[in-house]
């Protein structure tokens, strides 16, 4: 199986940083077109997100599952199917002693998307990940996928290296479903 990682906040979702309001969640422009294509070219859809509110006290673990429940509801609504849902509720300096220490799943680490390829049997080589700066983009490179930078205006750091370089940038999610189905299978 083949897949297509989503970063959540400025990718799947309007930017709402520490929002954890389910009601408030909207796809961004182009979401549904972009997704039903590549849907339609046999990728599943995942969604990867750092959510270092938990860390820092702005929600709880439990805010997850309602959030969850409303991407995958606004994509039924789309047409399409969440195949999966992973966020890393951890921060280096969060205020919340459980959550505040470093770990293997918080991007730019690739934990997520090696947990979901095990959990899927996901082609970690034939998936893409898809994310608006560069630790999405770093997490992907070190998973062994693909990967598009939506370059939305989201990254401020630009701190670029070997691990830092996406296969591709694309204005906006519309445009990156356009050019991976352009790009082809991986030889």
């Amino acid at each position: 199986m083949k897949a297509i990682f989503l970063d959540n906040d400025g990718t799947l979702v309007d930017d709402m940083p520490f929002a954890a309001e389910p009601r408030r969640i909207r796809l961004v422009n182009g979401a549904g077109p972009a997704l039903r294509l590549l849907s339609g070219l046999d990728y599943r859809l995942f969604v990867v997100a750092n959510q270092s509110g938990i860390a820092h006290g702005c929600f709880g673990e439990d805010a997850m599952t309602p959030m969850s429940d409303r991407l995958r509801d606004l994509l039924f609504r789309e047409q399409l199917t969440l195949d999966g849902f992973y966020y890393c509720p951890h921060h280096p300096l969060g205020t919340v002693s459980n959550y505040a220490h470093a770990c293997t799943c918080r991007k730019p680490s690739p934990g997520m998307l090696l947990r979901a390829a095990h959990e899927h049997d996901i082609d970690l080589r034939a998936s893409w990940m898809i994310g608006d700066i560069l630790h999405d983009v770093e997490a992907g490179n070190r998973a062994g996928c693909r990967t598009l930078l939506i370059d939305n205006g989201n990254e401020t750091e630009w701190r670029l290296g070997p691990r830092r370089l996406p296969t591709r940038i694309a204005p906006d999610l519309y445009h990156a479903a356009m050019l991976i189905a352009g790009h082809g299978d991986p030889c």
